[in-house]
Parts: structure tokens; C-alpha cells; sequence
């Protein structure tokens, strides 16, 4: 029996007047600190957000402000990539067509609320935005973005990560695609392998870790592929010689400029496991670039199944899943909550192996 979410009583507010009192500042003040921060220095704005957490409050609230019938119509998507990471990122692109079919469905609008390239975040970006409930999508635990979420007492699902018990989840099995597609390299007979990772802590531009350690992780993505992978070769090679380069983020250029590093290592690996399928094409025209075959003389691994990876020379091995599937089973799961309903606490859907031209066993 699937556990299921309750609904919850909405959570008390407090007030913008409690705010102004606690600090000594008018209410309109702690007004401005949300809709109109260029009017308040950084340290007023830093004193309001600060006595706003020790209080419990999450922003103005947007339904007392144009919205008297009780319902924007309007759900969030919050996520930590800049804005155009929501139209350039193939699987960001279809999870958001998968949450629109179900928002349109039901006569919604949907509002985006980026992060940042920096990996800063505003909470206030959330606190006063004007909408009914919010699916946050693969962002960090310690984001301050998802606590004024949950603060504010809007019905919340989370894609990916964070997981966390009380929040209704959709994602997948992380840890057991990754090890599929781990072992699909050591069955294949490779011994020096690379790991091509996406963040693993907050804000770093690039670092390099081993399989046989890296550091506590808000990440759960991150934490469980590379949990994966390593479940899949500890018994097969020296965790500690396979490198982990993690970039801050999953895109082409971060996947090449990774790549570079790793095979300038003597002796070079001769297969590459990437966190994504973007990592995994930056690194295939970084091995293209240094005069590399693949998969004669490298092999790569993706993971996403996007159609670039299926379009690309040679094809990309990888894990599929449907990230359309993931948007639409989000948004149902948010609009059941809307209307009073139990909702299942967690969905996991299918993740497996698809092998392709971009793999064969290690050069002799």
C-alpha cells in the first residue's frame, strides 16, 4: 500500500505589523523589503528577512493583495539554474511540458522562480509570489528558498530532490540506474574510469573528489548516482582511483571543460560515467577534440536520455527516463492537494540501461 500524504491545515501567518514592531520600522517598510527592494539598503533588507524567520513569517501575503476570491489560479516551479535553464535544458523543457498539460488541464498559469548563476537565492522571490501551491525541482536541502516555501504553508511537491518525509516526491531509483549503468562499463571489461559530476557542494565552480569519498551533499541526486556507481565497481577496481570532478552545474560546456582535466591524467581513463546526458555530450566533443574515437578508444555514459543524446554521432548509452512522466505526475499530485485530497507520499517511476553506439569494450 503506497503511503499517502494528509492534507494539511494552513499554516498561521504572522504579520507585517509584528514584523515592524520587532524592529522598529514602519509596516510599509517590511513591505518594501519584498516587492520593492531597491528602495531599502541591503542591511535593512537583511535585519527585516532575519527578524521575518524568527518569526515564522514568509512574505506578504499575495492573496490579500488583488486576489480576494481566495485563488490566483497559479502554481510555482522553483529550481536553482538561472531562468534560462527552464528553455535551453532539454529535460528541464520536458518536464515543464509535462506540468503544463496538467496546469492547463486544470485552468492554471504557471509562474517560474529561478536561482541564479552566482547559486544565490532571494527567499522573498517565493515569499510573495502570487500563487496556490509550488513544485520545486531538484533543488538543495539547505536551499532558503524551499524553508520559505514550507513556511508560508502553500501545498509543496518536490521533483528529484530534496526528500524529505512529510513533502509529497516524485523521482526515480538514482542510486539503482546508476549502478546499471556502471556496470554496464565493467562488464564491458573497463578498469580506468572517470566520473563527470554536476554539484555537489553549493557554489563551487569545479573540484575533484574519488569514488571512494566525497563530502556530505545537499544533493540527494548527486549523493545516490554516485552511490551507484560505486556500489557497481567497488569489487571491480580501486574506488579511490576514479576521480570525481564535480562542475556547479549540467551543461555542455561544463561537461567538455571537465572532460579536458580528466584526460589530461596519465594513463587517461578509457570510459567516462557523466551525471547527465548535457555533461556526457560536452565530454564527447572534448574526447572528439583531442583526437579520441569513441567509443574505440573511450567510452561514455549519460544519464537522461535526451534527444540530443539520441541524435548525436555516435549515440549516446544512457539512462531513460521520462521526465514528462515526472512533470505530470508532480502537478497532479499538487492540484489532488488543491483540492483536499490524499495524495501518494512518494512516486517513483521507471529508470533503466539503454546501451547505444557510444560504448564498447576498452582499447587493447
Amino acid at each position: 500500500m503506497v503511503p499517502q500524504h494528509q492534507p494539511r491545515s494552513p499554516v498561521k501567518r504572522a504579520t507585517l505589523t509584528q514584523i515592524a514592531a520587532e524592529i522598529g520600522v514602519s509596516a510599509k517598510t517590511v513591505s518594501n523589503a519584498y516587492r520593492h527592494p531597491d528602495q531599502l539598503s541591503p542591511a535593512l533588507r537583511e535585519r527585516i528577512f532575519e527578524a521575518a524567520i524568527r518569526l515564522g513569517f514568509a512574505g506578504p501575503d499575495p492573496l490579500a493583495s488583488g486576489f480576494r476570491r481566495g485563488s490566483t489560479n497559479a502554481i510555482g516551479f522553483i529550481y536553482a539554474n538561472p531562468l534560462s535553464y527552464a528553455f535551453n535544458d532539454e529535460a528541464a523543457v520536458a518536464l515543464l511540458a509535462g506540468i503544463s498539460e496538467i496546469a492547463e488541464a486544470e485552468g492554471f498559469s504557471l509562474m517560474l522562480v529561478p536561482g541564479t548563476a552566482a547559486g544565490e537565492r532571494d527567499p522573498a522571490g517565493i515569499g510573495g509570489a502570487a500563487v496556490d501551491g509550488v513544485i520545486a525541482y531538484s533543488i538543495g536541502s539547505n536551499d532558503p528558498v524551499l524553508a520559505y516555501t514550507r513556511r508560508r504553508g502553500v501545498p509543496l511537491v518536490i521533483i528529484d530532490q530534496p526528500v524529505i518525509a512529510e513533502v509529497p516526491h516524485v523521482g526515480i531509483d538514482d542510486e539503482g540506474a546508476a549502478f546499471a549503468a556502471a556496470a554496464h562499463l565493467r562488464e564491458l571489461g573497463h578498469r580506468r574510469i572517470a566520473v563527470i559530476s554536476f554539484a555537489i557542494e553549493p557554489r563551487t565552480e569545479s573540484r575533484t573528489w574519488s569514488l571512494a569519498e566525497w563530502p556530505d551533499t545537499p544533493y540527494t541526486v548527486t549523493d545516490r548516482r554516485l552511490s551507484g556507481y560505486a556500489r557497481a565497481l567497488r569489487d571491480h577496481v580501486l574506488l579511490d582511483r576514479i576521480p570525481v570532478v564535480a562542475s556547479w552545474g549540467s551543461n555542455e560546456r561544463l561537461g567538455y571543460a571537465a572532460t579536458q582535466g580528466v584526460l589530461a591524467r596519465t594513463p587517461g581513463p578509457t570510459a567516462l560515467l557523466c551525471l547527465s546526458d548535457s555533461l556526457a555530450l560536452g565530454a564527447l566533443a572534448a574526447a572528439q577534440d583531442a583526437g579520441l574515437r569513441v567509443p574505440e578508444d573511450i567510452s561514455i555514459v549519460g544519464f537522461d536520455d535526451i534527444p540530443s543524446g539520441r541524435a548525436s554521432h555516435p549515440t549516446l548509452t544512457t539512462i531513460t527516463q521520462s521526465h514528462g512522466d515526472k512533470g505530470r505526475a508532480a502537478a497532479g499530485m499538487l492540484f489532488g492537494q488543491l483540492r483536499g485530497e490524499r495524495v501518494d507520499s512518494a512516486r517513483t517511476l521507471p529508470a533503466s540501461l539503454v546501451v547505444r553506439d557510444s560504448t564498447a569494450p576498452p582499447p587493447r
